[in-house]
């Protein structure tokens, strides 16, 4: 039996009093008063107060029994709370229910964790019994906020003549790239199939296929090591459109943001987005990525010391590199104990090999390392630095770009540090004009910065054979908050040139056939410029929603080491099913 339910407990107003009601849900704090029971009511839409009186004995001692979390179906009587018993913060909290009738539908053991905002339960336990931790209403909100999302994405594209078109979740392993889940293939010995770490090649040859403009929300899996923003697998906002340029790319992706803040969190952004280099966010940020809630650009102080006889500064930029700093409002009083230990925190955290700074005093700047240095030198410094008198300037020296970078963590934590991060702002602005490669020492080799299907700029193809290090890539990133939450690329179109790519890339034509000679042989057949991107979905609803980790966000997410606490996946197989797909399990030496 089932009551069925005329309202959710998240709906009843002062409207609704003295109507008879039905409401379903869990049960949540309860109030035992002798004569009256209170409970709150819970279900994902909110929470309802109900009172069972000892008017009617029976229901009274059905519900002296109900503990936490059983779930039942309630029918009675909206009533007025007393003027002393109002709930502001509860859209329901001028009411509650006088039950008449009471029917349990579920009892359930003392669950270990309260179902509850808050709770300091460890992130294991959680992760164990992840059905209960969706109980909790800020888990609930996430994952409603994450359907809107959805809702929001849909009706964009939808919008705007976008085809939704599901590809292949079974396909070929390619190199470059992070690790492949690989899939054995039972009826065909010997071979695999690899989960996609996105549908590229596909979604490509859709656009050969003459469909145009395609999209599609689509899981993606990638076997690397795990971070706070990193998941096995994850959910992307996949889309390709035909005859395009950048601009058409920007246009249609700050709409569609544009939608999905208004429909999720109902903040309306300002549009079109600030647009950065690469070499520019670099040279200022230290970051491809960067968060501009706050100031702390870099000042470059190589031309002023290029000549000064402390070696740390000449030397380094006689070798290329650089001396960099950052002005720190306000902290010009910084004891010397606090400056050695962010001495010892940025060559732990970053890797760089000391701390200068010059601190703003009355009496005129103190440089730490002053007595290498000119007066004139310094005065240089401190004019460059736009410091003032209370202000202190920490600089970093080393080759570039890894002294960009490592000044690029010492911003992100001296503004985490000082308070100097605007927690309730959402600034997005593109990255562009990246670099179409980047040299590897370690295997001696080309990398496709973004992947091997991003179209060279136009102007720089004469330099693919004399200078591949200076082409620039017509690829783009967007960035919200220091966080890359999509990438995207105008695509090669051309069979040459993409023959080309493979060939610096050290992928032979052998390779390339293998590989990817589909895409190559479709290029044969026509192919139209064409463009696209791929956002995260996941990383998009953490930010919005505030999330600490994309596994807030997620219904059920892998733990760091890539396991499902919940069913214990990945888990051992038979032996039989091992023989049918002509698998041999190594063993490992475990002396």
């Amino acid at each position: 039996m089932t009551f069925k339910r005329t309202h959710t407990c998240g709906e009843l107003t002062a409207e609704n009093i003295g109507q008879e009601v039905v409401l379903n849900g869990w049960v949540g704090p309860r109030r035992d008063l002798g004569g009256l029971i209170f409970i709150d009511l819970r279900d994902r839409y909110g929470v309802t107060q109900i009172v069972f009186t000892e008017e009617d004995q029976k229901v009274h001692a059905e519900a002296e029994k109900l503990r936490a979390e059983y779930i039942i179906g309630i029918k009675g009587k909206v009533i007025a709370r007393g003027d002393e018993n109002v709930n502001p913060k509860l859209v329901t909290g001028e009411i509650e229910i006088e039950v008449t009738e009471l029917l349990v539908y579920s009892e359930a053991d003392t669950p270990p964790f309260e179902i509850k905002d808050g709770i300091a339960t460890n992130e294991e336990t959680r992760l164990k019994y992840r059905y209960l931790d969706l109980r909790r209403p800020e888990m609930q909100d996430k994952l409603m906020m994450r359907s809107k999302a959805y809702h929001a994405i849909r009706s964009y594209y939808h919008a705007h003549n976008f085809a939704e078109v599901e590809t292949p979740v079974l396909m070929k392993s390619t190199p470059e790239g992070a690790r492949d889940y690989l899939v054995p293939s039972r009826v065909n010995p010997g071979k695999f199939f690899a989960l996609p770490q996105s549908p590229q090649t596909y979604k490509q040859l859709l656009m050969v296929s003459g469909f145009d403009r395609y999209f599609q929300i689509t899981k993606c899996f990638r076997d690397e090591d795990l971070r706070a923003d990193r998941q096995p697998e994850f959910t992307q906002i996949d889309v390709e459109m035909s005859f395009v340029t950048e601009e058409d790319i920007y246009a249609h992706h700050e709409g569609l943001m544009k939608m999905i803040f208004k429909e999720t969190i109902g903040v309306d952004i300002e549009t079109p987005f600030p647009r950065m280099t690469y070499e520019d966010a670099m040279n200022t940020y230290g970051s491809d990525k960067p968060d501009t809630r706050f100031g702390l650009e870099f000042v470059d102080f190589s031309d002023i010391v290029k000549d000064a006889e402390f070696k740390v500064f000449s030397g380094t930029v006689a070798n290329g590199g650089a001396v960099v700093g950052i002005t720190i409002p306000g902290q010009g009083e910084m004891g010397r104990g606090a400056i050695d230990r962010w001495t010892e925190r940025v060559k732990k955290e970053t890797g760089a090999g000391g701390l200068i700074y010059i601190k703003m005093q009355e009496d005129g700047p103190l440089c730490s390392v002053a007595k290498f240095l000119t007066d004139e030198i310094v005065s240089k410094m401190v004019e460059a630095s736009g410091a003032k008198t209370g202000d202190l300037v920490f600089l970093l020296a080393g080759p570039k770009p890894s002294v960009l970078e490592q000044l690029g963590q010492l911003r992100l934590m001296v503004g985490k540090e000082f308070d100097l991060i605007n927690e309730e702002a959402y600034n997005l602005l593109w990255v562009t004009d990246f670099p179409l490669l980047e040299w590897d020492d370690e295997t001696r080799r080309y990398h496709a910065m973004h992947h091997p299907f991003t179209s060279p700029k136009e102007e720089d193809m004469d330099k693919l054979d004399s200078d591949p290090a200076a082409v620039k890539a017509r690829a783009y990133d967007l960035v919200m908050n220091g966080s890359e939450i999509g990438g995207g690329s105008i695509r090669i179109h051309s069979q040459s040139v993409q023959r080309k790519m493979f060939e610096l890339l050290g992928i032979g034509e052998e390779e390339a056939e293998e590989k990817f000679g589909f895409l190559l042989d479709a290029f044969k057949y026509g192919a139209p410029p064409h463009g696209g991107i791929a956002l995260g979905l996941d990383r998009i609803v953490m930010l919005l929603s505030g999330a600490g980790s994309l596994r807030d966000v997620i219904a059920f997410p892998k733990n760091q080491r890539a396991q499902s606490m919940m069913d214990n996946s990945p888990a051992e197989v038979d032996v039989e099913q091992l023989n049918e797909l002509h698998i041999a399990i190594k063993q490992r030496n475990l002396k």
